[in-house]
């Protein structure tokens, strides 16, 4: 299995990622017509070999038109469904996307989708964030894993004026991933583009994990300070294989196993078994429960689901396999112990960490125990930061996986026009015939109160208008 590192110790930005990447030998070329088919304004990108410190390495350098481009999260997000681009790559792109409209969101005090991005809107950190996840994507690469990131510290300039560093999108979005940091250096060394690259395409954090090191990128930033190389260094190897088994070692782990031996080894072994007979794909406790009676409840309630071997570098064992057979994910865990006025919010954290879904179930656990079973969709590419937010905005200490396959009808995106109010409308196509479209309930929600209108009427006159301009 491919793998890779990101050395951060200089920090991250968008033009250092497309810098490793091509230095790497992702082909320019492939980046290049990842942004084209964004279908904006002109955008050329440049590579050339530079140094800093004395270190070789790669700038590339983002040439966009003099156009002011201050652009929503939803716009932006349209922007990058509609585009033709690899899944994985639209993937990775909208998690970094939906990163910053959260990080954003929370630092002005708004709701996500009225978020504008100012300087991450503009069209070279788009094509930053499209590029770079158009290069990572090519790769191949089964699990990402990236050191400790340096934010550095002082001012700098915005659109609204000074402000503080690290950026508080950055520190948001890094600590949203459960990413450490450092500041280390005076001045801006990750940036919000950076960042959000950085937290959607990791699945784990950590020093360079063991492998056998094929190729080393390099991508340079574009100041030389003093004070370190600004140098971005991406590690590409093959994983590690582990050490074969005799039979007698492995009767001797099963036995042990049999008889209740809480041995690292032993764990790691029986989660191998679980993979080999066909448990491979439920990970994970069962669910979650607090109490004097929780351990004893976990152990004989999932007597077959074993705990993934966490290689403390390259995520659980499951990210693995999601990632290598690139099929849907479904996450589950059952939750007996959360207020349930949070239960909105966490859910809309799921689908801001690059859920495709997430609903609940309510069930009754044993004991009488009112509970509720939270469900989560997404792709495989998403299950890291999917777990991350679940760990994050629930109180589950476990959950299971398991692939699934899926059947989506081909989608588009257009807009239909309510009294000068522009309200998008998704529409479904099956083998190219217009089956379904529907309107986006923030945009109309938004433009009912903007004429002083009830909500349903303004959907009404919306879904009236789109079935005129998108007949079936």
């Amino acid at each position: 299995m491919t793998i890779a590192w990101l050395d951060c110790s200089a920090g991250a930005s968008g033009d250092m990622m497309l810098g490793a990447l091509v230095d790497a030998g992702v082909p320019l070329e492939l980046v290049q017509a990842a942004v084209d088919a964004l279908g904006t304004e002109p955008i050329r990108l440049h590579a050339k070999p530079v140094a800093r410190h004395g270190l070789a390495g790669t700038k590339v350098d983002v040439e966009v038109p003099q156009t002011a481009n201050d652009r929503r999260w939803r716009s932006i997000r349209a922007m990058l469904e509609a585009a033709d681009l690899d899944e994985a790559a639209r993937a990775i792109a909208l998690g970094a996307f939906a990163r910053l409209a959260a990080a954003e969101a929370a630092a002005h005090g708004i709701p996500e989708e009225e978020v504008h991005f100012h300087e991450v809107g503009a069209l070279d950190s788009i094509a930053d964030i499209v590029g770079a996840a158009a290069g990572l994507a090519s790769l191949g690469i089964t699990a990402l894993t990236a050191s400790t990131v340096t934010v550095g510290g002082g001012t700098t300039r915005g659109s609204h004026g000074s402000i503080p560093l690290p950026a508080p999108a950055v520190l948001r979005v890094l600590a949203d991933a459960g990413a450490p940091v450092v500041g280390a250096v005076p001045y801006e060394a990750c940036t919000p583009t950076g960042a959000a690259i950085v937290a959607a395409a990791a699945s784990a954090y950590g020093p360079l994990p063991e492998m056998i090191v094929e190729r080393v990128g390099v991508g340079a930033g574009g100041r030389d300070p003093q004070e370190r190389a600004n140098l971005l260094r991406l590690v590409i190897g093959r994983e590690v294989a582990p050490p074969r088994r005799t039979g007698h070692a492995h009767r001797a782990s099963t036995a042990e196993a049999a008889h209740g031996h809480d041995h690292h080894g032993d764990r790691a072994h029986g989660a191998e078994q679980a993979h080999h007979h066909g448990h491979g794909h439920h990970h994970g406790d069962a669910g979650h429960g607090h109490g004097p009676d929780s351990a004893h409840e976990h152990h004989h309630d999932a007597p077959h689901e074993h705990a993934p071997h966490d290689h403390p570098h390259t995520g659980p064992a499951s990210d693995t396999l999601a990632r290598q057979e690139g099929r849907p994910v479904v996450i589950e865990t059952n939750v007996d112990d959360l207020d349930p006025r949070l239960w909105p919010a966490a859910l809309a954290a799921l689908l801001e960490a690059g859920a495709s879904d997430a609903w609940l179930t309510p069930i009754l656990m044993k004991k009488g125990r009112p509970a509720h079973t939270v469900h989560v969709l997404c792709r495989a590419e998403m299950v890291g930061a999917v777990r991350s937010a679940l760990v994050r905005h629930t109180t589950t200490i476990g959950m299971r996986s398991y692939e699934i396959d899926k059947y989506a009808l081909e989608r588009r995106y257009a807009q239909v026009d309510v009294d000068g109010h522009a309200i998008g409308v998704k529409i479904a196509l099956e083998h190219g015939e217009i089956v379904n479209a529907s309107v986006e309930y923030e945009d109309a929600a938004a433009a009912a109160a903007a004429l002083g209108r009830p909500l349903k009427v303004v959907v009404a006159q919306a879904t009236a208008l789109a079935a005129q301009e998108y007949p079936r």
